[in-house]
C-alpha cells in the first residue's frame, strides 16, 4: 500500500532546485479555506519552538521517491499545499517590494523562494491547483501579483474569491507583526519564512488512488493520539504518587471533577488551562520562557505548575474551572441574571479570547469590589470589542492572549466603575476605528464574515422584543438554527424573472447579485429559509404557514418591519438599508 512515509521540511518538499510539481487533481474540491484557518497556521508558525509540525500528506506517484522529480498527485492535504504556497507568495512580495535594501543573503534566500514557487525548468507553478471555482487562474494571478514571472489569468470577480483574499491576508498579518513588534517588514518576512521552511510535513507516496483512498480513511477514523490535557493528566497522576501528595483515586477525581465544571468540549478544556496561566501568571510559579501560555507550551507550563504545591496547585484549578464553566455557559443554572446574559452574548460574539481576563474579574470580585453588574457592564464591552474585531480582524489573533493579559495589569487597583471604565478604555485604544468598522458594515459582510453577520441580525432582532413577543433566534433543531440568514435579492443563478424586471433586466440584476446581494442591507432572518428560497419578493414578504401565520417578512421581528410594507426591492433600497443598519450596529455596539 504505502511506497514511502517520511518526514520532510517544507523547503525540502519545495526545493527550489527540483522539478516536482505537486498537482491537485479535478475531482478534488475548491480551495476552501478560510479567515480562521489561515490565522491559525500563522500563529502556529510564529509561536513554535523548534519545527512546526504540519501534519501528514498522502500522494500518488508511480516512482520511488518524487521529492527529486515528477509530478505528485495531491489526494489529502491540498488545502495546506496551497496556503503554504500562499504564504510563501506573500513572503515573496514582501521581500520584492523592498528589494533595494535586501542585503545579498536575503536577495538570495528571494531568488530562491521564488525557484520554490515557480520552476526554474519551465517557468510553471511549483502547484498547480483544479480548474473550479477559477482556482488555478486565480492561482496565477497571485503569483504574478506577488511579483513572479508568470501569466497571470485574470478573471472577473478574482479580488471577491479566496485565494486572493488568502494572499491578501497573510500580506497583512506580516504587516501587523511587523507594527507590532516594532521592526521592518523584511526581518519579519524573513522570521515567517524560517519557520515556514522549517516545518515538517510527513509525505506518505502510495502506488494507486486505491490505497490512497484506504490509507486517507483509516488515517481520519483512528483512535485519537494523547492530547496536551490527557499528557498533562497523565503527568499529575504519576507525580502525586511518586511524591506520595495524593494517591491516583484521589488526585484523578480533583481532576475529573475540573473536566465536568468545564463539560466535555475538548477546546474548551485545553484553553482553559491557556487562560488560567496567562490570567494568574503573577500569583503562580515561575515558568522559564513561558511569558504566555500557547498550545506548544502549555505540557512544559503545567509540568512545572504541578511539580511544586501539587494538591493546592490542582484544588486551584478546580475552584477556576468553576468560575470558567459559568463564563463559557457549561455550568448554567435554573435562572440567569443580567450577568449571564451578557455571557451567552459574548460566546455568541465568538469572544473567547476574552474569557481569560472574565474569569480574572470574577475571581477577583471580592478584591475589587465589583458586583455582578459591574462585571456585566464589561461584558457587553467585550462583546462590542469581538463584533468589531472579528468582522475587522484587528487584532489579529495572535495578539489577542498579551491583549488581555495586559489589561488584568492594567486594571489592578481600579476598584468597581473604575474597572470598567478602564476596561473599556483599554480595548478602545486596541479596537478599530469606527470609520473602518463602518466600512466592512457596508461591504459585503455576509462573504466577509457570516457569523457576525448572524450575530448582529439577531442582537438588532432581540433589542426590540418584549417578554409578549419573545423569540429564539438561537433555538436549534438536529445542530442546525432554526432561524437562518435570508437573502432578500436571492443569491441562487435561477433568479425569477419578477426580480430580473424589478432591477431592469437580466444584466442590472447580475450585476445587483455579484454587488450586493452579500451586503447587510440586503440580509434578514426567517425561520422558513428553504421556503423562501428564489420566490419573488412579495411572495417572500406575504408568505404564509398552513395554519395562516406569517413566514415571510410580515414574521413579527422588528428587523423586517421596513421589508413587511415594501412593494419592490432595488439596489437603492438595499444600499439605504445597508447604512442605516450599520449606523444602528456601530452605536449598539460601542467602545466608548
Amino acid at each position: 500500500m504505502i511506497k514511502s512515509a517520511n518526514q520532510y521540511p517544507v523547503h525540502v518538499l519545495f526545493s527550489h532546485e527540483s522539478n516536482l510539481v505537486y498537482r491537485i487533481p479535478p475531482y478534488q474540491r475548491e480551495y476552501s479555506w478560510q479567515k480562521g484557518q489561515w490565522e491559525a497556521l500563522f500563529q502556529d508558525l510564529i509561536e513554535a519552538e523548534g519545527a512546526h509540525f504540519l501534519g501528514t500528506i498522502i500522494t500518488l506517484n508511480q516512482t520511488t521517491d518524487a521529492v527529486h522529480s515528477g509530478v505528485l498527485e495531491v489526494i489529502d492535504g491540498q488545502q495546506r499545499a496551497t496556503t503554504l504556497t500562499l504564504l510563501l507568495a506573500a513572503i515573496y512580495s514582501v521581500l520584492k517590494e523592498n528589494q533595494d535594501d535586501l542585503d545579498d543573503d536575503t536577495r538570495t534566500d528571494m531568488v530562491n523562494l521564488g525557484r520554490q514557487l515557480i520552476r526554474k525548468a519551465d517557468g510553471e507553478p511549483r502547484v498547480t491547483p483544479q480548474t473550479q471555482g477559477s482556482n488555478r487562474d486565480d492561482y496565477r494571478t497571485v503569483l504574478a501579483e506577488a511579483g513572479l514571472q508568470i501569466d497571470p489569468h485574470k478573471k472577473p470577480y478574482y479580488p471577491m474569491r479566496r485565494i486572493y483574499k488568502c494572499f491578501q491576508f497573510f500580506r497583512a498579518s506580516i504587516a501587523e507583526l511587523s507594527g507590532t513588534d516594532d521592526t521592518s517588514a523584511v526581518k519579519v518576512a524573513m522570521r515567517v519564512l524560517n519557520a515556514v521552511k522549517h516545518a515538517i510535513v510527513v509525505k506518505i507516496e502510495v502506488a494507486s488512488h486505491a490505497d490512497a483512498f484506504v490509507l486517507f480513511e483509516s488515517l481520519n477514523n483512528r483512535g485519537m493520539p494523547l492530547t496536551p490535557v490527557d499528557l498533562i493528566k497523565n503527568h499529575l497522576l504519576a507525580e502525586s504518587e511518586r511524591k506520595g501528595v495524593m494517591n491516583v483515586d484521589d488526585a484523578f477525581k480533583l481532576w475529573n471533577e475540573m473536566l465536568t465544571n468545564l463539560g466535555d468540549n475538548y477546546p474548551v478544556q485545553e484553553r482553559f488551562l491557556r487562560h488560567y496561566y496567562n490570567a494568574f501568571k503573577s500569583e503562580l510559579p515561575e515558568v522559564p520562557n513561558a511569558p504566555v501560555a500557547t498550545r506548544t507550551k502549555l505540557i512544559r507550563i503545567y509540568e512545572t505548575l504541578l511539580g511544586e504545591n501539587i494538591k493546592s496547585g490542582v484544588e486551584a484549578l478546580v475552584e477556576a474551572s468553576k468560575i470558567y464553566g459559568r463564563v463559557t455557559c457549561v455550568a448554567e443554572g435554573d435562572s440567569s441574571n443580567q450577568l449571564d446574559v451578557s455571557l451567552r452574548q459574548l460566546m455568541r460574539a465568538q469572544g473567547a479570547p476574552s474569557y481569560v481576563l472574565v474569569m480574572w474579574l470574577l475571581s477577583k470580585r471580592p478584591d475589587l469590589a465589583m458586583t455582578e453588574t459591574h462585571v456585566a457592564e464589561v461584558v457587553d464591552r467585550l462583546t462590542s470589542f469581538f463584533v468589531r474585531r472579528n468582522l475587522t480582524g484587528y487584532p489579529q489573533t495572535y495578539a489577542l492572549p498579551k491583549l488581555f493579559m495586559t489589561i488584568i495589569k492594567e486594571v489592578v487597583g481600579h476598584t468597581a466603575d473604575g474597572v470598567t471604565s478602564a476596561v473599556t478604555h483599554l480595548l478602545a485604544d486596541a479596537s478599530s476605528s469606527d470609520d473602518e468598522f463602518r466600512k466592512l458594515l457596508e461591504g459585503p459582510i455576509y462573504d466577509e464574515n457570516t457569523d457576525v453577520a448572524r450575530f448582529i441580525l439577531t442582537a438588532i432582532s432581540e433589542d426590540a422584543m418584549t417578554k409578549e413577543t419573545w423569540k429564539d433566534l438561537w433555538a436549534q433543531e438536529k445542530g442546525h438554527f432554526v432561524w437562518t440568514i435570508e437573502h432578500i435579492l436571492p443569491q441562487g443563478h435561477n433568479l425569477p424573472t419578477e426580480w430580473k424586471e424589478m432591477l431592469g433586466g437580466a444584466e442590472a440584476a447580475a450585476a445587483a447579485q455579484r454587488a450586493d446581494v452579500h451586503r447587510l442591507g440586503n440580509l434578514t432572518i426567517t425561520a422558513y429559509n428553504s421556503t423562501l428560497s428564489n420566490k419573488s419578493f412579495t411572495e417572500k414578504r406575504d408568505r404564509t404557514d398552513a395554519k395562516g401565520r406569517f413566514i415571510g417578512y410580515r414574521n413579527g421581528l422588528s428587523l423586517n418591519q421596513q421589508l413587511a410594507t415594501k412593494e419592490s426591492w432595488t439596489v437603492e433600497d438595499i444600499e439605504d438599508r445597508t447604512k442605516a443598519l450599520a449606523e444602528r450596529v456601530i452605536a449598539r455596539f460601542p467602545l466608548t
